[in-house]
């Protein structure tokens, strides 16, 4: 560990300011900090490794897509720690083999429909973020997938495995985030929730804080 690493001593501002202007050690910073409180979420669902990478890749890229979104960056930490909970709810129940039912009423035993509701909600995000990216090009997709793994892969590397000159990394990450949010799989998805939650007091889905 470099303890002499002058981002470990970043608060959480400087770190998404540093990210939003595409310094790559300021997010890696920002999930070396942050990627115990995933793995605290993980462990607390019993989640198998192959669900602990889907739940971890899903909340950097989510993360990812809405940093610059983020009203209060001193939020950050509380935001990553209730993403990682609710992915890891919605890996819990995607993989959930059945479902207990009550056989007189046909409801289900045990789920109160606010919490049902809430998990469709989730499944339905999952689902729009990766429909969303399959309408990105090739390119755009592989450096946002890359950038969303933990530990995520640093620029360089991201150069080498796909063949580009480094300096194209931020720009085509900027372009690629842009892009995605205008997909329509997004679109339809913000418009589906923000429909739904109209006079609940409903906000932005992607947005953060």
């Amino acid at each position: 560990m470099d303890t002499d690493d002058p981002y470990r001593t970043w608060d959480s501002p400087a770190l998404v300011a540093g990210a939003l202007d595409g310094d790559q050690r300021a997010w890696t910073e920002i999930v070396r900090r942050y990627a115990p409180a995933v793995i605290a979420r993980v462990r607390q669902f019993r989640l198998t490794p192959h669900q602990a990478e889907d739940v971890a890749q899903t909340v950097w890229l989510n993360l990812l897509e809405n940093l610059d979104k983020l009203r209060d960056p001193h939020a950050l930490p509380g935001w990553i720690a209730t993403t990682a909970r609710h992915e890891c709810i919605r890996v819990t129940n995607l993989n959930r083999r059945t479902v207990p039912v009550d056989p007189q009423g046909g409801r289900l035993d045990g789920a109160a429909e606010s919490d049902l509701d809430q998990q469709i909600l989730l499944v339905e995000r999952e689902r729009a973020l990766r429909d969303g990216l399959a309408e990105l090009p090739t390119h755009q997709r592989e450096v946002l997938l890359m950038l969303s793994v933990d530990p995520p892969l640093s620029y360089a590397e991201i150069a080498e495995k796909l063949g580009v000159p480094i300096g194209s990394i931020g720009p085509t990450r900027g372009r690629g985030l842009a892009r995605l949010r205008e997909t329509a799989a997004i679109k339809n998805y913000v418009a589906a929730w923000t429909a739904s939650t109209a006079g609940e007091g409903g906000r932005d889905v992607l947005a953060l804080g």
